[in-house]
């Protein structure tokens, strides 16, 4: 079978070869322009690039950090109010607005779109801020990432809350005064003002730090120490009940409601201050269930204002100029 025999070519022997089928064409094409040398992961210069871009962004991050921070700060004697309660009800109130704070998080707050409304028919600007900022905007207070800018607010002094006692639908009525120590919740701080309203109160006292009364539906009055503010008040002939568990007293069973007081409430976590319990005349407390620890101090307040508002109805009018049984005790000099 001679016609199948295969033939083969002499080694060394040149001639063609059998294509590739078009394999190499991709090798023959070319691999295009050499990228840039920043843009070659391995090379010096792409890490000198990611340099430059990071430290652009920081720049950048840095610029932004300070005009927010700028655009941040209060004008002078304006004050935030913080929280979502707190706040809503300011706007109620109708009072002047200049800005508001919102955390991004809160933009579809149903309960916040009162006051989204008004500042914007108002013109006052909404500024976008992290909580973060927002807890060194107002020193750690609990605004629930909410606060709007308000202008001065013309706070009442001492002597004020004490002569409002004797003045208008209070005439013959003895002085009936909060005083709020520590207490830093603005929605304990809410709670105390409405309850001081609803049981006619003469006013609440705060330290100068907090800012309450912008939305106050009594006067208010801001003192840079409570224990001086304290002594003064029982110098005018009023008791300091202080409010905290554990007292000696029962707050429905004072004997001297019918006398000008002033009922001193503690923090929401600590109470009463050392020297503040050392200057009350005496410390009250109200009869709760053994397995609860305490009440919070809007809750406290709320029931010791009433208490003593059904003592006062319950009791005699006092006498024009009687004194009352027992002298308040005035601190010493050391605790000022």
């Amino acid at each position: 079978m001679s016609g199948n025999r295969m033939t083969r070519r002499p080694r060394g022997k040149k001639g063609p070869a059998g294509g590739s089928g078009g394999m190499g064409r991709r090798r023959l094409e070319g691999k295009g322009p050499t990228p840039k040398a920043e843009d070659r992961v391995y090379h010096p210069a792409h890490k000198r690039k990611l340099q430059a871009e990071a430290e652009r962004r920081r720049a950048e991050e840095a610029r932004h950090r300070t005009a927010l921070r700028a655009a941040l700060q209060l004008d002078r004697g304006h004050e935030l109010i913080v929280g979502r309660n707190p706040v809503v009800e300011a706007v109620r109130s109708g009072i002047p607005l200049t800005r508001v704070f919102m955390s991004g998080a809160l933009a579809g707050d149903e309960r916040l779109g009162e006051v989204v409304r008004t500042a914007t028919a108002l013109g006052a600007p909404l500024v976008e801020v992290s909580r973060a900022e927002l807890d060194r905007m107002t020193d750690g207070a609990v605004h629930q990432g909410v606060a709007i800018d308000v202008p001065p607010h013309e706070y009442a002094g001492l002597d004020d809350l004490v002569e409002r006692a004797g003045a208008g639908p209070r005439a013959g009525r003895a002085g009936l005064i909060v005083a709020l120590d520590s207490v830093t919740d603005p929605h304990n701080l809410g709670a105390v003002l409405r309850s001081a309203s609803a049981f006619g109160a003469d006013g609440v006292v705060v330290p100068e730090r907090r800012s309450a009364g912008a939305a106050a539906r009594v006067p208010v009055a801001r003192v840079p120490n409570l224990v001086n503010a304290l002594v003064a008040l029982k110098k005018a002939g009023y008791f300091a009940v202080g409010l905290d568990a554990g007292g000696q007293a029962r707050i429905d069973g004072l004997g001297f409601a019918d006398a000008p007081l002033v009922l001193v409430t503690g923090s929401e976590g600590k109470g009463l201050a050392r020297l503040t319990r050392q200057t009350c005349d005496v410390i009250a407390s109200i009869p709760i269930d053994a397995d609860l620890e305490s009440l919070n101090a809007a809750v406290a307040t709320g029931i010791a204002l009433y208490q003593i508002d059904r003592l006062r109805a319950a009791a005699e009018p006092r006498a024009a100029g009687q004194a009352p049984a027992v002298e308040p005790r005035v601190a010493a000099d050391d605790r000022s």
